[in-house]
């Protein structure tokens, strides 16, 4: 694939960020587009390795290693390498229905197990994804193109994000009349009003979700199932239902002074930012601001860095990060080996921005939130922590201890919960009877998505727990799978 000896040859490029102390002062996207000769090149790195881990999306030590959706990444980095656009976009879209959010948000799990990866840098192929598709917009390539012939079959999907989207598409493709419910006033669900506007430009969700409507996809929005709209409704409406409502409890933190005024949940933080940013580009104040405030995030992951960057937008006095984890290594440890994904530490666009503007990494490891103290008012004033150190307990399981002695005192008048989240909401599972897993999670075998009631199957995060926008896509497409399977008695679908 590609050029063979091309790794030998070319570097790893991938696309330049704007400058962190220019870019925090809107809320567009902040990466630069490769030449289409970079891309080419980039395309050329791929070698013709003969064990393409980099589409196998193997589960290896409760990992998982390349793509789960088996993206045909060889194939279409080689097209682009010989300039067949048209030919990679085709590749890409059979096994893929948004790379367009992919390629901006996925962690890139196919260049972990990049064979290129053992001996030099991996190919770049999350940006050659994207490349293919933006430029397919560009050119005109993605039209409509409604079903030739529908079914008669009427199916309803829960939930507008990322599993309910490819849920819907695929239904869609196969001939179904497909109403997809959202409770929010936008489609979308988290590529909405989760992940911020610099990081996925909310123009790109919205270009898709008005394609697949004139495709034939019925939205209905400010419609949430389980509360205005019995739950039992859909199995009278409709020949078959999907829930893919997401897993949308957030993980609390229990402690003294939670329940003071300026401690809010991230994912509250971040949908109210990007809605008014919407509606009135914030001139509206009706989101919570972080404008002059010490803020105070807790959580590492990439819901955590969100706010960071959130915040440093508003205009935040000062931003600090606080994970309980310890560190990640600068390289692979030898229980991370190739090709599982590289468990290791990085600089996220979050953390460069509060670097260039506060002059260090915002965050804080090994560290915890004891307390939180008011103000007098009832508003929160600071947040009391304390370092732990990882040890083994009695069962050989690592578990966090207090560090005596290295309690401190951090001032905060915002303080964001990014901790994950705790599963599905249970309203919508109750009303319809749907069985739970050992996680409060909607019972539904991998592979087959149906749960204990028939007709209705469940696909995503509402299954699965909290998980990456590349495993809702691969859930919800196989969930329309074996939805259109139960409604034909067969399916063309893969």
């Amino acid at each position: 694939m590609g050029k063979p000896t091309g790794f030998m040859e070319y570097r790893r490029e991938i696309p330049a960020d704007r400058p962190p102390l220019e870019r925090i002062r809107d809320w567009e996207e902040f990466h630069y587009p490769l030449s289409e000769e970079a891309l080419r090149i980039q395309g050329a790195r791929c070698m013709d390795c003969g064990t393409p881990f980099c589409h196998t999306g193997m589960n290896i030590n409760g990992m998982i290693s390349g793509c789960p959706n088996h993206n045909l990444i060889p194939e279409y980095n080689d097209l682009v390498y010989r300039g067949l656009w048209k030919e990679a976009l085709s590749r890409l879209l059979k096994t893929n229905n948004f790379p367009e959010f992919t390629g901006r948000v996925c962690p890139a799990l196919c260049e972990g197990a990049c064979t290129a990866g053992l001996a030099a840098e991996p190919v770049a192929a999350r940006s050659i994804e994207c490349a293919i598709i933006d430029r397919a917009y560009e050119e005109g390539w993605i039209a409509p193109g409604p079903p030739a012939k529908r079914t008669g079959k009427r199916v309803a999907v829960v939930g507008s994000g990322p599993s309910g989207l490819a849920c819907a598409d695929q239904l869609n493709k196969a001939g179904h009349h497909v109403t997809v419910f959202e409770r929010s006033d936008r489609i979308g669900g988290l590529l909405m009003y989760g992940i911020p506007n610099m990081k996925l430009d909310k123009r790109v969700v919205q270009r898709r979700v008005n394609l697949m409507a004139e495709e034939g996809v019925t939205f209905v929005t400010k419609t949430e199932v389980g509360k205005g709209y019995p739950a039992g409704r859909l199995l009278k409406d409709f020949d078959a239902a999907v829930l893919c409502g997401g897993a949308t409890r957030p993980r609390d933190l229990p402690v003294e002074g939670r329940r003071l005024k300026g401690i809010h949940f991230a994912v509250d933080f971040l949908s109210a930012s990007t809605k008014s940013l919407l509606d009135s580009n914030l001139t509206d104040g009706k989101f919570i601001t972080a404008e002059g405030k010490d803020v105070i995030v807790i959580g590492g992951g990439d819901t955590g860095t969100d706010c960071v960057a959130t915040a440093i937008r508003h205009g935040c006095r000062s931003v600090n990060q606080l994970e309980i984890m310890p560190r990640l290594p600068l390289e692979r440890s030898p229980d991370n080996p190739w090709p599982q994904f590289p468990r290791v530490y990085k600089v996220d666009y979050g953390q460069e921005e509060a670097a260039a503007l506060y002059g260090s990494d915002p965050r804080s490891y090994c560290i915890t939130v004891k307390s939180f103290a008011g103000d007098g008012a009832g508003r929160v004033k600071e947040a009391r922590t304390v370092n732990v150190e990882w040890v083994k307990d009695g069962r050989g399981r690592l578990a966090p201890r207090e560090v005596p002695g290295s309690e401190r005192v951090w001032p905060a008048q915002l303080v964001l919960l990014a901790m994950g989240f705790a599963g599905p909401e249970d309203t919508l599972l109750d009303q319809l009877g749907i069985g739970r897993d050992e996680r409060s999670n909607a019972r539904a075998e991998y592979g087959r998505f149906s749960t204990n009631v028939r007709g209705v199957f469940v696909a995503g995060d509402m299954r699965r727990g909290q998980s990456l926008v590349i495993w809702a896509i691969n859930e919800g497409r196989g969930a329309a799978r074996e939805c259109d399977r139960y409604l034909m008695g067969f399916t063309g679908l893969k």
